[in-house]
């Protein structure tokens, strides 16, 4: 393998090398995306440096998941995540309901999902949305594991959909919550866990979700990057090209920690546990490992 291109030095200045108190699971990481392929390897030793030692790959599309899976076969530590994002609802069919199934009968993957509901964009219509999550439902059922979800405007329909289905779903969590109180309190009724990201470290928008923080229970939080997006706009120094990537989840953590009124390390220690439970992963998952290198 070719030595990756970037170096701490160049990419993360000191100020920005931060270290957790005790090992994190960021349960929302885009790492297919484009932006990491030329130096995955330095994210990969830039986020154990910073004590994340477990990453949840999102699988938004098929090419994605399987993009995710074979990177979890190579690197300890990963693991992945295999949906049909809202946004390519009007993608699903048959074939894409059998490839689906194929990829969570793989070991690397632990939940269902990206899928849900986006009624902000409407890439694909809601009613294609609607199909495509409730085919997906169907297939957590019958896998077992978990749903990831993604939902942005559409937290009314999300609860009633999820509310018909709750009996028979494993554990589900909405990941990247930026909601409003109403529906927080709706998906707590539901049992379901939150993802938080660096939303909350947005001046401009977070300001509700650090009056809301406190209201999510503590065995039902989880934390994420969602990077490369959601970079957080309070970091104490600028990031060249802005790319947001596991090593600054530990930001993430003490931000969340300061607005609940609680130590950093106990908030750190009570995510990672809740989500080695939640994608049922052994604890052993957040010790450093040696990575597996491409021959």
């Amino acid at each position: 393998m070719a030595a990756p291109t970037d170096t701490f030095d160049d990419v993360l200045p000191e100020v920005l090398r931060f270290t957790s108190p005790t090992p994190l699971v960021d349960i929302g990481a885009n790492l297919t995306h484009e932006s990491f392929a030329r130096d995955l390897p330095a994210v990969l030793a830039r986020a154990r440096a910073a004590n994340v030692t477990t990453l949840i790959l999102t699988g938004t599309d098929r090419e994605h998941a399987e993009q995710a899976v074979t990177m979890a076969r190579r690197h300890p530590g990963l693991f992945a995540t295999a949906g049909v994002h809202p946004h390519d609802a009007s993608r699903w069919n048959p074939a894409l309901e059998r490839a689906m199934r194929d990829l969570h009968r793989q070991p690397e993957v632990v939940a269902v999902g990206e899928c849900g509901l986006d009624f902000n964009r409407n890439f694909s219509t809601p009613a294609e949305q609607e199909r495509a999550f409730e085919a997906q439902l169907g297939l957590a059922v019958e896998s077992g594991k978990p749903l990831f979800i993604h939902e942005r405007d559409a937290g009314r329909r999300m609860r009633e959909m999820l509310h018909a289905w709750r009996d028979d779903i494993a554990d589900a969590v909405v990941h990247c919550f930026t909601a409003e109180r109403e529906t927080l309190f709706g998906y707590r009724d539901l049992g379901l866990h939150i993802g938080l990201t660096g939303w909350l470290c947005d001046e401009r928008r977070g300001h509700h979700l650090r009056e809301l923080v406190g209201e999510i229970p503590l065995d039902r939080l989880m934390v994420e990057t969602d990077c490369p997006y959601l970079l957080p706009r309070n970091l104490p120094a600028k990031l060249k090209g802005r790319r947001h990537e596991p090593a600054l989840l530990p930001w993430i953590v003490r931000e969340i920690a300061h607005w609940r009124g609680m130590e950093e390390a106990e908030l750190a220690r009570t995510t990672t546990a809740t989500a080695l439970a939640f994608f049922r992963l052994p604890a052993d998952e957040t010790r450093p490992a040696t990575q597996h290198e491409e021959s």
